[in-house]
């Protein structure tokens, strides 16, 4: 699956486009570099899916808890800051991967063995025109 996002205005029908292709899937692990948009694309999927509270990175709380209007959970989380997996596994982050809510994670890099075998890995990759492409695998 390939997305295109062209700009800001057209981010909430990529969004939707992702939201149609989740399947049964649960975590997705969300690749690109610093300023690539995974924020960004994860807000929009996140409001998509009926989340009315602000949806901001959690950078510095390292996971964020949303809800749905129908009332689901979605777990996000940065991992940008983690040093070391010890503080991984302090959180106690299977019980977030295996809750069955949707976990949408930035910068799984620094966790990566870490990730269920059915995780999602999602690609977000700035082009040179400012263009996005969102892509899975």
């Amino acid at each position: 699956m390939e997305i295109k996002i062209n700009d800001l205005e057209h981010i909430r029908e990529a969004a939707r486009q992702f939201i149609d292709a989740i399947g049964t899937e649960h975590v997705f692990a969300f690749y690109g570099s610093m300023g690539a948009g995974k924020t960004t694309f994860i807000k929009a999927i996140c409001e998509e899916l009926g989340v009315s509270d602000v949806v901001t990175s959690p950078t510095f709380a390292i996971v964020n808890e949303y809800r749905t209007s129908s009332g689901e959970t979605i777990y996000h989380f940065d991992f940008y800051r983690i040093k070391k997996l010890e503080e991984v596994y302090d959180m106690g982050y299977e019980d977030y991967f295996y809750s069955d809510a949707l976990c949408f994670i930035e910068w799984p890099e620094m966790m990566e063995e870490l990730l269920p075998d059915n995780a999602v890995r999602v690609s977000i990759k700035e082009n040179a025109d400012g263009t996005r492409t969102v892509s899975r695998s």
